[in-house]
């Protein structure tokens, strides 16, 4: 998708980004026919008994390591983003409508709850709850559970849903407004987040720009200087999960430099807070003296980043430059092509790294114990996938595995899930493009879909 397109389309989805006054609520039971056969499920929620060893019912196309099997949980539920579990194994998702598709997301209301009633490993009974989204209109990506409550990002506001012991879907009558006033403008609208344990909210809250350019995207156009966007955007801001009427402002904020951090989530192991980082685009399309565009596809690396507050993590001045292994000076704030250091050395550098443009969404900590002893303590991350890579072809579109040790990333990466983008690695012709990933209490891992709406169950069945 050319940068140009891209634009278009922020600007015609920001015009439609109001939420439809009401609440809406509706069950269903889901056809036979509507997701293929899966693993079953335990008690009351979505997970449940792991296929006899060796089998993997109706193949869904994805590749995946040897003794694992995906199997299609739900279909055509609308533009997936974030997941969360229930301890019983009820799947609450936020889905996303309209930004860059042109297909439209089912009617009804963006938050869905998903219940295993028969234990067969596909969701049979499905409630969607809160906001309706006019059409084309910016729904969420985030969602947590704390406490009885459900949180979502529904538009400009952070809100949750009462959930009562044992209730499967929220009473979205009255939600509370704990966080209102975020910002929908600009490049990177999304607020994803996470709820430690304490119940602080760590939000990110992404960059308005590519680089904070006099001109957004613009050949040659050098950044502001200072970049004033970082006072709102481009980090991670925190609030209190307990407090309802918060507003968002500067003085939440609790890391800086950060462009667009959309897998945020928590290490069980240490309670540490993880989020990826999508680096900036177009470095040889908006500067091709210092860049060639097969540099442009290789740079910058994408990253995994610990937060701590405070930290600044470099955007826009600063670039990771892979193989080099250090952070670098942006072409418009004096760069030289991938030389010059400058400030960048007082900048906090990534734990790990992944290829350019691969767009890094859902991020989760494995914490079962279905999967071998290789994968328990390590992060999976789901990767959107590309649209800016001018030559080589598009990359990403898909899941991979990064090993932790002693609390910090341990070796390289490893690709665990691939095949979703089908014949067409593409954004616009992809069948799917990975987003959101979440560990089941069975020990399963599920993966999100947000450009045809399904949902895949990744179990091990060799023991």
């Amino acid at each position: 998708m050319s940068h140009a397109r891209l634009r278009a389309a922020l600007t015609t989805s920001l015009a439609a980004a109001v939420l439809v006054a009401g609440a809406c609520r509706e069950e269903k039971d889901v056809p036979a026919n509507v997701a293929a056969a899966g693993a079953g499920g335990t008690a009351g929620g979505a997970t449940g008994a792991v296929p006899p060893e060796g089998s993997c019912p109706t193949p869904t196309g994805i590749t995946l390591p040897a003794g694992f099997c995906a199997t299609i949980f739900a279909d055509s539920i609308g533009h997936v983003r974030d997941l969360v579990f229930a301890p019983n194994g009820d799947l609450y998702v936020n889905t996303w409508s309209g930004r860059y598709f042109v297909d439209p997301a089912p009617a009804g209301a963006f938050l869905i709850a998903l219940r295993d009633r028969q234990h067969t490993g596909k969701a049979d009974s499905i409630v969607r709850f809160g906001p309706t989204l006019a059409s084309g209109a910016t729904g969420g990506t985030g969602i947590a559970l704390y406490k009885d409550y459900v949180y979502a990002e529904a538009g400009p506001k952070l809100v949750r849903y009462h959930l009562p012991a044992g209730q499967f879907a929220p009473d979205s009558s009255a939600p509370e407004t704990i966080v209102d006033g975020l910002p929908l403008t600009g490049d990177h609208p999304m607020h994803p987040f996470v709820i430690d344990s304490a119940g602080t909210i760590y939000m990110d809250v992404g960059s308005a720009t590519n680089s904070c350019q006099l001109a957004n995207r613009a050949p040659g156009s050098l950044g502001h200087k200072p970049c004033t966007e970082l006072e709102t955007r481009a980090g991670i801001w925190t609030f209190d999960a307990n407090t309802v009427g918060q507003h968002y402002s500067a003085a939440h904020r609790y890391v800086t430099g950060l462009r667009n951090g959309v897998g945020i989530a928590i290490n069980p192991a240490d309670g540490s807070v993880w989020s990826t980082m999508h680096g900036r685009d177009q470095l040889g399309e908006n500067f091709p003296k210092l860049y060639t565009l097969a540099q442009s596809a290789a740079l910058p690396a994408e990253e995994l980043v610990r937060l701590a507050k405070g930290a600044d993590f470099g955007w826009p001045e600063c670039y990771f430059d892979g193989a080099q292994k250090k952070l670098v000076l942006a072409p418009e704030y004096g760069g030289d092509g991938g030389k010059a250091i400058g400030p960048c050395a007082d900048k906090v550098a990534p734990q790990a790294f992944f290829p350019a443009h691969w767009a890094p969404d859902g991020l989760v900590f494995y914490t079962g114990s279905m999967f071998p002893a290789h994968y328990r303590g390590g992060a999976f991350v789901a990767f959107h996938g590309s649209w800016d890579r001018m030559v080589g072809g598009q990359q990403g579109y898909n899941v991979v595995f990064q090993p932790f040790a002693a609390g910090a990333p341990s070796g390289a990466y490893e690709v665990f899930a691939d095949g979703f983008a089908g014949q067409y690695v593409q954004p616009d012709h992809a069948a799917h493009r990975p987003t959101g990933v979440a560990v089941a209490p069975d020990g399963a891992l599920f993966i999100s879909d947000d450009k045809n709406g399904r949902i895949w169950r990744v179990t091990y069945t060799a023991h």
